[in-house]
Formats: C-alpha cells, sequence, structure tokens
C-alpha cells in the first residue's frame, strides 16, 4: 500500500468526531472496551481488531490485531488521534507490544498532521516480526509548528498476532501533562490589527546618528526576540511592537535618550523573573553566540545593559513560535514570518523591519556567520538607509538582494524576484555560458530557430549592446548571492544577456578573430535546458566510455539503480561519478557504500542550540556502510562551479569511499535549507546546518577541493570533448580516451 492510501485508510477508519486526550490513561491502555473494539479507538478492518482479556502487559485489557491469509486488505491497525493543544520540540510515543508468529511486521506509528497538510512528519517503527514477549518499544518525532493533530497507534503487515497495551505520550522527555500549554503567534497577529494598513513610518532622510539609533534598536529587537519568555511563546506582535518603539528612536537626539527609551520600551515589556526551567549553557560548542554587546554600559547605558543581561540569565528553555527543527539533522524553519504581502513597495517601517528580520536571523541562526566578510554589524548600519530611503519596489528588492549577497552564502539567494534582479528583462540571447579562462564562453546554444542568435559553442563574448561583459559582470555582482567567485560568475553569466526581447547586438572573439553580431534575445519560455548550466555527458545516466571505464552522472541517477549501476560496472579498471549537475535522487549512502570495504565517516554536523540562540555545537556525523556488490576498481569525481549543496555533500561521501577529485573549485554551500519570507513578498534563506569535514575542517564557501584541479580550456570546448573526464582517466589508469562533450 502507497502512503497515499495509507493516508486515506487511517482517516477512514477512524470514528467520526474521535480524539483521544493523548493524556487519558484509560483511552490509551485500552479499559474502555465496547461492541468489541475500545472506545475512542478506530482503525480495520473490524474483523482483525478484539478486545483481549487475557493477554494483558497491565490492567483488564488489551489490544489484539489478528491477521490471517484470509484476512482482507495488506494490514491491520490499532488507529487514534489528538489535539495538538500543547508545546514542545520533540513527541514521544511509548508502548509495549507482544507478538506471536508475525510473517510481515508490527510497530507503532505517529503521524501529524495541519488544517492544510497531510503528513507533516511521520514515523513507523522499526520492524518486529516473529514471536516475541511484552516489550516497550518507543518513536519520536519533531514537533512541527504547523501540527494541529497527531495520528497514533499500532499496525500489523502480513499474518500474525500483535497485542497493543499502555501507551504513553511525552514532550520533550516529560509526561504530556506537563508540557507547557500551546500559545500560537497566531492568537497575537490576530488580537492585535493596528499596523494592518501600514507603520505608518516614513522617512525621507536619516542622519549619522538616527542611523546609529536604529541599528542599536535592531540589535535589541532581535535579541528580545529569540530570548525574552514572552516574544518567544507567542504573546506579543512583535512586528507591530517594532512599529510602535520606531518613532521615538527616530526622535532621540543623541545615544543617551535612545537608551533610555529602550531601556523603558523592555521594562514595559517586562523584565523576566526568575526562571524555574533555565536554558542551560550549549556544550560541546562549535561557534559561541555573539552576544558580549549586552554587557557593554558604553553602548547601552547602564540601566539597558542589566535589563538585556537578566533577560538572558532568565530565558526559558520553552520552545519558541520563531524557529524549530523541522528533522532528526537540525534542519531549521521560520514558521511565523509574516510576508506581508501589499502589491505594492513595503512603507519605511515594513522596509526596517526586513533589514532587521534578516540580520538578525543571520546572527542567531546562520551557522556560518562567522565566515561573513568584514563585519556583520557595519552591514545593518549600511542597509538601514538603504532600505528605509528605497523609492519603490525596484530600488527595495535590489538592496534586500544586495544585503542577503552579503552573507556569501549561495543558498541565501532572493529567490522570488529574479524579475527585478539586474539586468532584468523577459527575454535572452538563446546560449548557456560557463566562464572558462577568466572569459565568457557560449558553452552551448539552446536556439529555438536555429537561427536568433548568431553565435557558436566556443565564441568569447566580449560585449553585450556596447558594454564589456567585465562592466556588465561588476555591476551584477552585488546583487547575486553565493559563496565565492566561482559559483557566483557561474550565476551571473546565466542572467548576462537577459533584457527586452528583440534585437541585441554581441561582440564575440571567434577563432581569433573579432565578430560583430546582430542577435536577438527570445523568452525564457522558448529556451528548454538554458538554466541547466551543467556540465556532465550527453546520453543515459551510466554508460561504459570503453570497457575499462565506467560512468554515471548523477543529474540522471535513481536510487533503486545504483546496485545495477555496479554490475553493469563489474571488470573495468575505473569508475568516473560526474557531479558536475546535481543529483536527480539523495544517493550518498545507498551509492556510496559500494565503494567501501568499512564504514567510512565523511562528515561532521554542527546544529543550532535553540536554547542558546547563536550557538551551534557538534551533533553527529555521517558514515557510509558497505553493500554488495563491491566496486574493486578505482573511483573519481568529477565537479566544477555547478557542483552545489547536495552534489558537494555526495561528493564529501564519495572522496571518503577513496574517490580522487576531479575538477575545479565547486559553489561551496552545503546544509539543508531553511527559508523564510521577507516584506513585500520576498523570499530568502540560508543554511541552517553546519557541514564539516570529519577534522572538523570547513567546506562553506571553501567548496570540495579537487585532488587533481583540471579547467577545461576553450580549445577543448570548441573541440568538443571533456578535458575533465580524459585526465581522470589518465590519471586512474594512465590511458589517454577521447570522451565527446556532445
Amino acid at each position: 500500500m502507497t502512503p497515499r492510501a495509507l493516508v486515506v485508510l487511517l482517516l477512514l477508519l477512524l470514528p467520526a468526531g474521535a480524539h483521544a486526550a493523548a493524556n487519558d490513561p484509560d483511552t490509551l491502555s485500552f479499559e474502555l472496551p465496547s461492541h468489541g473494539w475500545f472506545i475512542g479507538w478506530g482503525g480495520g478492518p473490524n474483523e482483525t481488531q478484539f478486545v483481549d482479556s487475557t493477554v494483558v502487559h497491565s490492567g483488564r485489557y488489551a489490544a489484539r490485531l489478528e491477521r490471517d491469509q484470509s484476512s482482507p486488505l495488506s494490514e491491520s491497525t490499532a488507529l487514534n488521534s489528538a489535539r495538538v493543544t500543547f508545546s514542545g520540540r520533540k513527541i514521544e510515543l511509548r508502548g509495549w507490544l507482544k507478538t506471536r508468529d508475525v510473517d510481515g511486521f508490527v510497530g507503532l506509528w505517529m503521524r501529524e498532521d495541519s488544517k492544510d497538510q497531510f503528513n507533516l512528519q511521520m514515523h513507523n517503527m522499526m520492524r518486529v516480526s516473529g514471536t516475541n514477549d511484552w516489550k516497550e518499544y518507543r518513536i519520536e518525532l519533531p514537533l512541527d509548528p504547523r501540527a494541529d493533530s497527531i495520528w497514533f497507534g499500532a499496525h500489523i503487515v502480513g499474518t500474525g498476532t500483535v497485542w497493543v497495551d499502555d501507551l504513553q505520550f511525552f514532550v520533550d522527555g516529560k509526561p504530556l501533562a506537563e508540557a507547557p500549554v500551546l500559545v500560537r503567534v497566531e492568537d497575537a497577529v490576530q488580537k492585535d490589527h493596528e499596523f494592518d494598513g501600514g507603520s505608518r513610518i516614513a522617512i525621507s532622510a536619516l542622519s549619522r546618528n538616527q542611523v546609529d539609533n536604529l541599528a542599536l534598536l535592531g540589535k535589541v529587537w532581535g535579541f528580545l526576540k529569540y530570548h525574552h519568555p514572552r516574544v518567544t511563546a507567542g504573546e506579543i506582535n512583535w512586528d507591530y511592537e517594532l512599529f510602535r518603539i520606531l518613532p521615538e528612536v527616530l526622535e532621540t537626539k543623541n545615544s543617551q535618550q535612545t537608551q533610555g527609551a529602550l531601556a523603558a520600551w523592555v521594562e514595559r515589556v517586562g523584565i523576566p523573573a526568575p526562571c524555574l526551567s533555565c536554558a542551560t549553557p550549549p556544550d560541546s560548542i562549535a561557534l559561541p553566540p555573539n552576544i558580549g554587546w549586552i554587557t557593554s554600559r558604553k553602548q547601552l547605558g547602564t540601566r539597558l545593559a542589566q535589563d538585556l543581561q537578566k533577560t538572558y540569565q532568565n530565558r526559558s528553555s520553552a520552545p519558541s513560535q520563531y524557529f524549530v527543527t523541522i528533522s532528526s539533522y537540525g534542519s531549521l524553519q521560520f514558521p511565523h514570518e509574516r510576508p506581508y504581502r501589499t502589491g505594492d513597495c513595503p512603507d519605511a517601517g515594513y522596509r526596517l523591519l526586513s533589514v532587521f528580520r534578516f540580520w538578525n536571523v543571520v546572527e542567531y541562526w546562520s551557522p556560518y556567520r562567522d565566515l561573513v566578510d568584514g563585519s556583520w554589524d557595519r552591514v545593518l548600519t549600511e542597509f538601514i538607509p538603504r532600505a528605509a530611503l528605497a523609492s519603490d519596489m525596484k530600488a527595495y528588492a535590489t538592496t534586500m538582494m544586495s544585503m542577503v549577497a552579503r552573507l556569501g552564502d549561495g543558498h541565501a539567494a532572493m529567490q522570488n524576484a529574479s524579475t527585478l534582479r539586474p539586468p532584468g528583462g523577459e527575454c535572452a540571447v538563446p546560449v548557456v555560458l560557463r566562464p572558462v579562462d577568466g572569459k565568457c564562453l557560449v558553452n552551448a546554444c539552446v536556439d529555438p530557430t536555429d537561427s536568433a542568435s548568431g553565435l557558436m559553442i566556443g565564441d568569447v563574448i566580449k560585449s553585450i549592446d556596447g558594454r564589456a561583459v567585465g562592466n556588465i559582470m561588476h555591476d551584477l555582482s552585488p546583487y547575486y548571492a553565493a559563496s565565492n567567485e566561482a559559483s557566483r560568475n557561474r550565476t551571473m553569466l546565466m542572467s548576462i544577456t537577459n533584457g527586452s526581447c528583440g534585437a541585441c547586438d554581441v561582440v564575440v572573439e571567434r577563432s581569433g578573430k573579432t565578430v560583430a553580431l546582430h542577435s536577438a534575445r527570445v523568452p525564457f519560455e522558448q529556451m528548454v535546458g538554458r538554466n541547466g548550466g551543467t556540465h556532465d555527458l550527453p546520453g543515459p545516466a551510466f554508460q561504459l566510455l570503453s570497457k575499462d571505464v565506467a560512468y554515471l552522472k548523477l543529474s540522471g541517477v535513481k536510487q533503486s539503480e545504483c546496485q545495477s549501476y555496479i554490475e553493469q560496472a563489474a571488470g573495468t579498471k575505473c569508475f568516473l561519478i560526474d557531479i558536475r549537475n546535481y543529483p536527480a535522487e539523495f544517493v550518498p549512502f545507498v551509492l556510496g557504500g559500494h565503494f567501501v570495504t568499512a564504514p567510512a565517516i565523511f562528515t561532521r554536523f554542527t546544529n543550532a542550540d535553540l536554547t542558546n540562540p547563536g550557538a551551534f555545537s557538534w551533533k553527529g556525523s555521517a558514515t557510509i556502510s558497505p553493500l554488495s556488490p563491491h566496486y574493486d576498481g578505482k573511483l573519481a569525481v568529477l565537479v566544477d562551479e555547478s557542483t552545489l549543496s547536495q552534489a558537494e555533500y555526495t561528493a564529501m561521501a564519495l572522496r571518503a569511499a577513496g574517490a580522487v577529485i576531479v575538477g575545479s573549485q565547486t559553489a561551496g554551500a552545503d546544509g539543508n535549507v531553511a527559508p523564510f519570507a521577507l516584506p513585500g513578498g520576498l523570499q530568502t534563506a540560508i543554511s541552517s546546518i553546519g557541514i564539516f569535514y570529519p577534522d572538523r575542517s570547513p567546506t562553506q564557501r571553501v567548496g570540495i577541493k579537487p585532488d587533481l584541479v583540471v579547467h577545461p580550456t576553450i580549445k577543448g570546448i570548441r573541440d568538443g570533448h571533456d578535458e575533465v573526464a580524459e585526465a581522470a582517466v589518465k590519471h586512474l589508469i594512465g590511458v589517454d580516451l577521447r570522451i565527446p562533450s556532445r
């Protein structure tokens, strides 16, 4: 049965209106039988569900699911659900199971849903089969902030018998009855409508003193957002609270007045009382929080410094409404950052909110903030006046693009404003460009008419509409987020010919001669593959390039076929894994396992410490384990500037399996992506997990360093052969093999 079919079945088999009190011991311990089953419980099929008073773990009754070859459907379930009326980071279901002659598997299961989406999170327990006496089993899930209900129970797939008894729920390791009552940010938002029509902040000019005062406000506002118990609990509409204090800060004449206004504001919000469950300091620290400034009396004044230190000392360990982890790997999500879509340019207050929001997300939740070029504090003071004084939506959006780009994180692009990003336009010259030898080279033509561009593979573009390519790239650079220049140049060249549809003058160098072309820009949708920008070989995912050389490009890889690839490569002397692309499926473990004979650690992680915003701790590693069949030949991985994120993670796994990395610097952006909204409906993101080599050396911005550095040449591209792949074969087995690139 497919997961979707199981979801539908479970919904159909729950009695209408049935929701367990998740802390009701009689319901969870199956002590309320009625008409052959239990009050509040659903599931089915009915003929496989029984009330058992003979075989129990405790109490008078247990649930029994019993199947044989004649039983309908493929599985039987005991099913219930509970409303999410509590808060926490992790939920755990514990229960006792006893099995007899199970041919298939049994287990506990748990799923989280919202009113808008099935299966936000799901866990099916490890598969238990055969005959086993009573044993307690446990499963857990991160509590998704969007979840409205939890579906849970036990099931049996196949034939046999399972008894279920004494279920219990725990939140963050404590019984559910002790969990805090849920207060959603939406509750505060729904009650506070003061600034729904605008912030009422208008700014025509800013003095240096005002910029400094606003920067201090932005830092204090962000600190309280992630530390103050009332704010993290969602009791206050914190965005609107910013608009309440902004006019007062704008009117202060000097730093002392600003410090006094902020101290009075913090005290109106409330100084937290000594906490009963204080957050503990971070452990196994990889990156400490940058909060030394809260002790600076020179910067804050005595009163404000004391207030912020008391807030920090009494910060709660309870979950925040503003951030949450959504996977066992520690991937972050920011569920309540409102986009404030108005259709027009947001007003000055909302534009300042945008700057403050992005700056503080990076300050407290970027595992790579220490890699920012220059001072992150200076970025705040630089972009406050640029955003506050932006004249229209384009000026605002490009200002925020520039701020995002300053982070130096290839995951942090402005994802939904490409039409506003320079050079703009809805059309482009139908070619794929790539940087080669510091030049802008035509790597492929995607001309829908075979005549629009007049360009040829191997042409070096010198100018577009009279402007030198170098000058265009210089002007575009501030708006393109990337972790290193190799990646930035690649991304810019994907857009450099953009502009208005129609005629376009292009000057190229072709075979040593300068050629002026009257080209044309055509609509994006007519150019299939224009934005691919990958450099792997044409043809199927797996190929035998010769009797000695196997080749696999991950842009077409399938998890289910990894074993087949290895079997087909049997007898070859070397295997080329091409990751000059983005993998079609996630394969580090199912592919990498065929190249190792013993477990191999290939990466270590850092995760945000949720009770210590700004701190990142070492939280584990990833290991590939041997799989059969084993490939006995030599291994190379092909990389370049198009190798990004998951592709880089896969390259790390294969390097640990003994691969030689061949090519050039990769994009240098690794770790799960955490998206969030900015006012005006803009959408951006940051990397949320730190990815490092086993020795804890970095990959972010650095990328995957090749063991054998090989750059394609203009001549090689013009001649149509893959110099990187050829160099890998030569290095591995000493053979000169011509490998066509098209």
